[in-house]
């Protein structure tokens, strides 16, 4: 697999040296040149100066015949462009692209940015799901359809604890896909019964996790 990464950073150096060492071929741009002497040093060829924002860089990168282009930039402007002119000029089939600021990471998916990755986002589910306290907690992103997979903690206390997700009024567009309740994972029915401490994994829009929230855990 043919893999270009922009960005020279602690990301970028890890990341190329991490998937040299997986057997892919890469290819690493960095704006910086004193960086990219010093890479060389470490990876060889295999890095190069240049703007990868620049179409005329990746042209010269070969990104035409991509698998793969991942943008780690510090600037979530570059990496956006990065994998927006790798997407529409050179049509490469995935894009990654790094998001420092979380209240980007939207704007990303919408402009068909294949993946998104935000470290401060990552860290904060983490630390969500090392406090036990914590009942309702936002698991990832999905790029269709402008979706989200959410794990909630069913309370004793919320209105659907006894009753069949069939009797549940959730909000629209949303789904329980599963229902883990102890060491048993349940694929539910319309007539499987929520318990208080049931863990339930569900799909829905991030603009109804509020609501979402209120009806399964409202201690929340």
């Amino acid at each position: 697999m043919y893999i270009i990464v922009v960005g020279g950073g602690k990301v970028g150096y890890y990341l190329t040296k991490t998937l040299l060492e997986e057997g892919h071929e890469v290819l690493l741009i960095e704006r910086s040149t004193d960086k990219v002497e010093t890479f060389v040093e470490h990876f060889g060829a295999v890095v190069i100066a240049g703007d990868g924002a620049e179409a005329a860089t990746l042209a010269a990168a070969g990104a035409a015949r991509a698998d793969v282009v991942i943008a780690v930039t510090g600037e979530d402007e570059d990496n956006l462009v990065v994998c927006q002119t790798a997407r529409q000029k050179f049509h490469v089939g995935r894009t990654i692209a790094r998001v420092n600021n979380p209240k980007n990471e939207h704007l990303f998916r919408l402009l068909g940015i294949d993946v998104t990755v935000s470290q401060t986002n990552y860290i904060l589910n983490l630390i969500e799901q090392a406090i036990p306290e914590r009942s309702f907690v936002h698991v990832l992103n999905l790029r269709h359809a402008d979706l989200a997979i959410v794990e909630a903690r069913i309370a004793a206390s919320s209105v659907v604890a006894h009753k069949a997700i069939g009797e549940v009024a959730l909000p629209v567009d949303c789904v329980i896909a599963a229902v883990a309740r102890g060491a048993h994972l349940i694929i539910p029915t319309p007539a499987t019964e929520l318990e208080p401490g049931d863990d339930v994994i569900a799909v829905t829009r991030p603009e109804q996790e509020d609501e979402l929230r209120r009806l399964l855990c409202i201690e929340c």
